[in-house]
This record gives structure tokens, sequence and C-alpha cells, in this order.
């Protein structure tokens, strides 16, 4: 049987950790006037927080 091809762009780093979150309303229209300004998606947006977040660990 031949080997199935994967779909998608090739990357070195994938994503495959899905997470579900809820927002508020405030939190949303934050992180939705950040991906704005910077011209992101959302999920770039999240990621980007997280990223900011290790630098608070202690």
């Amino acid at each position: 049987m031949p080997e199935k091809k994967k779909i998608g762009r090739p990357t070195n780093n994938p994503k495959s950790n899905p997470i579900h979150v809820r927002l508020d309303d405030k939190s949303l229209a934050i992180l939705d006037k950040y991906c704005k300004q910077e011209n992101i998606k959302r999920t770039e947006g999240i990621r980007q927080g997280i990223q900011f977040l290790e630098s608070r660990i202690k």
C-alpha cells in the first residue's frame, strides 16, 4: 500500500497541540486590537502572549 502524502505546507515547527479557550469580551477585544495593529492572526497573537509569559517565570 503506498504511503499517504501529507497535506499542507511543510514546517520545522509543527503545531500539534490544540488548545481551546473561552475569552470574555474585554480579553477578545484586546487580542483583536493587538492582532490588527501587528497584522497577525489571533493564533499568532496568542503564541506571542505565551512567549511573553515565559520571561515572567521564576
